[in-house]
């Protein structure tokens, strides 16, 4: 896939590391409504873990990319990794707190 015209892969890469980030910050939110409305209290921690990882992603990581590619440099593969770890784990910790939330 090209993507939208006039857009590098440089670019759609970092455009990827928003949505992870933002995908991660709206997962903690939902994370942490049903939370509160189901009295669930191992999922606000789960909802902090993903909201504090997706604020890096966006607030540390991104702006990190985005320097190294106005610098051409290649991209940080040891950075990647650990945001697909975190994404992942995440992922797992969520779904093992929603399937341990009383009501169930």
């Amino acid at each position: 896939m090209n993507g939208p015209a006039g857009m590098s892969p440089a670019e759609r890469t970092d455009l990827a590391w928003q949505r992870t980030g933002l995908g991660l910050v709206s997962v903690g939110g939902l994370l942490g409504a049903r939370a509160l409305t189901g009295a669930a209290p191992a999922l606000l921690v789960v909802a902090g873990v993903a909201l504090a990882i997706g604020l890096a992603v966006l607030g540390v990581l991104t702006p990190f990319r985005r320097r190294k590619l106005r610098r051409a440099d290649p991209a940080a593969p040891r950075a990647m990794a650990a945001v697909t770890t975190a994404v992942v784990l995440v992922a797992l910790a969520a779904g093992a707190a929603v399937l341990a939330a009383p009501g169930h």
